[in-house]
């Protein structure tokens, strides 16, 4: 993994005007109405909103796992919202790793094995292949388990492995959908502490997903949906966002000490 330097590059990511809907017999059903949205290289942004808010929709677009209904999204120049299916799918495994709540880890497969998955639709040797591997899992700090299978690990360190396969590539984004959504406070904890390590050791951009005030307590920068529009935007004056401001984030009530956006037209 290659650390990266903040510059005044234009942002890593740009959203425009994204309106994204679903149809269901002869009724559209609105998700994202019309959200815009810069991120900039080396950024942790938490996305916070109730549930049917479009936070995951919106993850799912900048990772290109999903295509908007109209709007552009860009991600380090690439225009990835008009992209052919077979042009996104070799752009994701190149630029975005991906953290899931449940770690979709493959249970007959080695932490190992599980981490060099999508090295295998590289163009890496063996050899090179193996390097990443364990450089991987030595960044979550399982050197010593990459021969257990995931039935012989925790929780937190099932996902530490799923962590290590989403950075093996050295991607240029991290997205991670309630990462420690399914974890307890102390391994919760844990996957927190080693994200921040990503982001401020490795330069990492990570959009992360979650309803856990303390989880989106670690970001720079808290984004707000509601209703499929995007509400508030703060960004941190000190390093993070803090629990406090999180909480009150998380019930709609804004604290001080923030730089904010007010809603968009």
């Amino acid at each position: 993994m290659t650390a990266q330097v903040k510059t005044d590059r234009p942002p890593l990511i740009r959203v425009t005007q994204i309106r994204k809907a679903y149809r269901r017999d002869t009724q559209e059903i609105l998700v994202l109405d019309g959200i815009s949205l810069d991120v900039e290289e080396g950024d942790f942004v938490a996305l916070m909103g109730p549930s049917g808010s479009g936070k995951t929709t919106l993850l799912n677009l900048v990772a290109g796992i999903d295509r908007p209904t109209s709007g552009t999204i860009h991600v380090g120049g690439a225009e990835v919202s008009s992209m052919s299916e077979g042009a996104l799918a070799r752009w994701r495994s190149e630029n975005v790793g991906f953290i899931f709540q449940l770690y979709n880890l493959v249970p007959v497969l080695t932490a190992f094995e599980n981490v060099e998955l999508p090295l295998l639709l590289t163009r890496l040797s063996r050899a090179e292949r193996r390097k990443q591997v364990e450089m991987a899992l030595s960044v979550v700090g399982l050197s010593d388990r990459m021969t257990h299978y995931p039935r012989q690990l925790s929780g937190g360190q099932e996902q530490r492995v799923a962590i290590a396969r989403a950075i093996a590539t050295d991607p240029t984004l991290l997205v991670a959908d309630e990462p420690t959504g399914d974890l307890d406070g102390k391994s919760g904890e844990e996957i927190l502490v080693l994200l921040e390590r990503l982001n401020d050791e490795f330069g990492k951009t990570i959009v992360m997903v979650t309803h856990d005030p303390k989880a989106a307590a670690r970001a720079h920068r808290l984004v707000h949906l509601d209703k499929g529009v995007l509400e508030e935007d703060l960004r941190a004056e000190g390093k993070e966002i803090g629990v406090a401001a999180a909480t009150l984030a998380s019930g709609g009530r804004w604290g001080r000490g923030l730089e904010g956006t007010s809603k968009q037209p």
